[in-house]
């Protein structure tokens, strides 16, 4: 069962994940959920954006779910990613990963992250005090996505 949806608007992490799992044959399930956080200081962060190409973004995401699907066993798999403008402590992203057994959904979602994002068909700015900037992946982010590169 793969489940994978761009939202226009807010969503409730766990209502979805409680139906995600309701639907589960699975040993296990894992999850992951991104909130917009706020940073301290000057640089608080008021508002994030993200923008995406309409004509790629949900093949991709699709695409990117069918990669999972072909390297790990899952019984189940939920990407919903956010797009517009969101604040402070509202979701970005939730991704859960169904499997028989736990490395398996682990794994699954952990690639799923790393891919979203660094690899993905959006684009991110945020508005602080000083007004709006656009954010690019950080080293550490493409590092993370190197790990996969065997992964068809």
């Amino acid at each position: 069962m793969r489940d994978v949806r761009l939202a226009h608007a807010g969503f409730d992490p766990a209502f979805e994940l409680r139906q995600f799992t309701a639907r589960q044959d699975a040993g296990g399930v894992v999850s992951f959920l991104g909130k917009v956080r706020a940073e301290g200081g000057a640089a608080a962060v008021e508002a994030l954006e993200l923008r995406h190409y309409a004509p790629l973004t949900l093949s991709g995401m699709e695409e990117l779910a069918m990669r999972a699907e072909r390297h790990w066993r899952l019984t189940g798999l939920l990407v919903i990613h956010r797009e517009g403008r969101m604040v402070p402590g509202d979701p970005i992203v939730l991704v859960a990963c169904g499997a028989r057994h736990r490395r398996d959904a682990f794994e699954a979602c952990d690639f799923l992250m790393d891919h979203l994002k660094s690899e993905s068909w959006f684009w991110k700015r945020e508005k602080t005090s000083q007004g709006w900037h656009w954010v690019e992946p950080r080293e550490q982010d493409r590092e993370d996505l190197s790990r996969w590169a065997h992964i068809a």
